[in-house]
């Protein structure tokens, strides 16, 4: 008879790194060139001026400014009508 319980194996013994999405540069801050506003998957937040996009949809600035965050009304595809945020830089 066996002392010790055996070890059994396990099923659910994974875990994946964090990958710190979301805003990063708070609108009315400043930003410099290059500087990352918005990690995402997906577009939840669109490019507006003097912003670009990335390949994974991350959202960085293109000039030096002030960092501002809009509401944009976009027909969906079922023709619902929904407010989508837009991350602009202003110039200083």
């Amino acid at each position: 008879m066996a002392h010790k319980k055996s070890a059994g194996k396990t099923k659910n013994g994974r875990d994946s790194n964090a990958k710190y999405l979301g805003i990063k540069v708070t609108p009315g801050a400043m930003a410099r060139v290059g500087s990352v506003l918005v990690r995402q998957r997906g577009t939840d937040v669109l490019p507006g001026q003097n912003v670009s996009m990335g390949k994974d949809h991350t959202l960085f600035a293109s000039k030096d400014g002030k960092v501002s965050l809009t509401y944009k009304r976009k027909i969906h595809f079922d023709n619902t009508i929904m407010k989508k945020k837009v991350m602009n830089v202003l110039p200083a």
